[in-house]
């Protein structure tokens, strides 16, 4: 196993690209963004919010249709897209061709799937029939991960070289796959406690990115990053990101750098993304404190965050 690296502000620099001066928005990407459920809106605007705020050109939300104007209340600069739903008001799976139509017509560029979606039944098969048919960088994040996790199939110790932790989904997968889990949701997919892979979060982290070629961000005291052969591991961040709505933050931060990185890499996305996040974060705590920090904070500092980085 590749030795780790921890990220510096000066590698961060190096990925971020420079805008040209006769840029236009499609320049920097439109992102599909399909998250929110009944109580859950708010992840959905965390997300979205945080995509624009790291600079992607566009992006448009995803929601079921009668969250639509609830949204859209909360939302300025994000479009969304109204999306058939369940009697329970979660997306329902007959929401694929619209959502495929609309990328196909808009030229989306990316994707970002699971803040606060729900895992009702119809959700899960329209989250697992997505990253099997189309063929976008994608990131999936809480429900988007939680959609995946009744099909493990592996052996119960990571230090076993016969184990296997392969997702079917995965596997199958057109899209390019960048995974944001804490510690549970990682669990939950190999059927681990999160108190197994707080003890070797590098190992469990690659493990799992090499069997099923994707990038994992292990979320936690300095985060873990690997594409399963390289690993990086963040020095920013703090204690007051414990909170409700970070890693929604942390969601849209990624997929709205994915075609602003040096060569649109997946995995100096994640990097940068994660880095920046953090940064955000310990400049939020310096006036809120760690108690009084709530996720709008780092929304609000990822503009100082990148000036930071670009010094």
């Amino acid at each position: 196993m590749a030795k780790e690296s921890f990220i510096t502000k000066k590698e961060i620099k190096k990925m971020l690209s420079k805008r040209r001066k006769n840029s236009c928005k499609n320049d920097y990407g439109h992102i599909f963004i399909l998250a929110g459920s009944v109580g859950m809106t708010g992840a959905a605007v965390l997300a979205s919010q945080a995509a624009m705020r790291i600079g992607a050109g566009l992006v448009t939300l995803g929601i079921p249709e009668s969250l639509n104007e609830i949204v859209d209340v909360k939302l300025t600069e994000v479009m969304t897209l109204p999306l058939p739903e369940t009697k329970e008001g979660n997306v329902d799976k007959s929401a694929y061709n619209k959502i495929f139509q609309f990328i196909e017509k808009r030229k989306v560029a990316s994707l970002i799937v699971g803040p606060g979606l729900s895992c009702g039944q119809q959700t899960v098969k329209l989250v697992k029939k997505i990253i099997q048919n189309i063929e976008l960088p994608c990131v999936l994040d809480a429900d988007g991960i939680n959609a995946l996790r009744k099909q493990p199939q592996h052996s119960t110790s990571v230090f076993n070289r016969t184990q296997t932790w392969q997702i079917p989904e995965l596997n199958k997968a057109k899209a390019n796959i960048i995974m944001t889990p804490h510690p549970g949701e990682l669990g939950r997919l190999i059927n681990e406690s999160p108190r197994s892979i707080q003890k070797d979060r590098i190992k469990y982290a690659t493990c799992f990115a090499k069997e099923n070629e994707v990038i994992v961000a292990l979320k936690g005291y300095q985060t873990i990053i690997t594409d399963g052969s390289k690993i990086f591991v963040n020095p920013t961040g703090n204690p007051g990101m414990a909170t409700a709505g970070c890693g929604d933050v942390l969601t849209g931060m990624i997929g709205g750098l994915i075609n602003q990185v040096e060569g649109k890499n997946l995995l100096k996305a994640t990097i940068s993304g994660v880095y920046l996040h953090g940064l955000a974060g310990d400049m939020a705590v310096r006036d809120k404190t760690e108690m009084g920090l709530i996720a709008t904070d780092v929304l609000e500092k990822i503009p100082e965050a990148i000036k930071k980085v670009n010094r």
